[in-house]
């Protein structure tokens, strides 16, 4: 009688359907968008004459209106459907970062960057749910696939920030937009 071990037959986190792999690609991209402004806030703040306060509302916004729309996301993901609210976040995003990239002013910037934050709620948050429930082998797989894109979008969107900003701060919204 031989002895096998349940991690033998573990069904593998890399053997997802083509849709969990392009919601996990999508994901790693949105949040690459968190970090991406960091590099360009010195560059920001001399170019359009703002304030270190003016300058770090691009976080605040994001993420202010990130958080509180998170809080209706499976709401509106109910009535409207989850690849609804998907594409809605991902429309959101895109046009919002066009509108940041091609703003003049900061404060034009910082509202157009908390437009950015509730596209990104309706994205990320139903994100998750999209993995977990089109993921093959369960729950565990589809988890350590979002964390994966997570940690591989906020880490390298600081990075990217940082290279297309020595073309132009207006580079880095214009990217951001894929």
């Amino acid at each position: 009688m031989s002895r096998t071990s349940g991690a033998e037959h573990a069904p593998s986190p890399f053997r997802q359907p083509k849709a969990v792999w392009a919601v996990a690609f999508a994901c790693v991209i949105s949040f690459m968008g968190i970090g991406l402004v960091d590099p360009i806030l010195p560059s920001l703040s001399g170019q359009l004459n703002a304030s270190h306060a003016e300058v770090e509302l691009l976080f605040t916004s994001y993420l202010v209106v990130t958080a509180i729309a998170m809080l209706v996301t499976g709401w509106v993901s109910s009535r409207i459907g989850a690849k609804k609210t998907l594409i809605t976040g991902l429309a959101l995003i895109v046009v919002f970062a066009a509108l940041a990239g091609a703003s003049s002013g900061i404060g034009g910037i910082v509202g157009f960057r908390a437009g950015w934050g509730l596209g990104n709620a309706l994205f990320i948050a139903t994100s998750l749910a999209v993995i977990v429930g089109s993921a093959s082998g369960g729950f565990a797989g589809a988890i350590v696939l979002y964390e994966t894109a997570l940690g591989v979008g906020i880490a390298t969107g600081p990075l990217l920030g940082g290279l297309l900003g020595t073309v132009s701060w207006r580079g880095r919204s214009s990217v951001s937009r894929c």
